[in-house]
């Protein structure tokens, strides 16, 4: 994969992380917000690693 994509994939990873902890500071739902909240820290998290791959 080139480094532009990688960067690119990268960018798109941290703003999804970014709308999802968006989403969850509107919800009233705390299961919905922890839900949300977790999976922005996991892509925030996979957008930081060099082969951007899950764990």
């Amino acid at each position: 994969m080139s480094v532009a994509r990688e960067v690119n994939r990268a960018q798109q990873m941290r703003e999804k992380a970014r709308h999802l902890t968006e989403a969850a500071e509107r919800t009233s739902d705390p299961e919905q917000r922890r839900r949300l909240q977790e999976k922005a820290r996991q892509l925030q998290e996979q957008s930081e690693r060099p082969d951007g791959l899950p764990v």
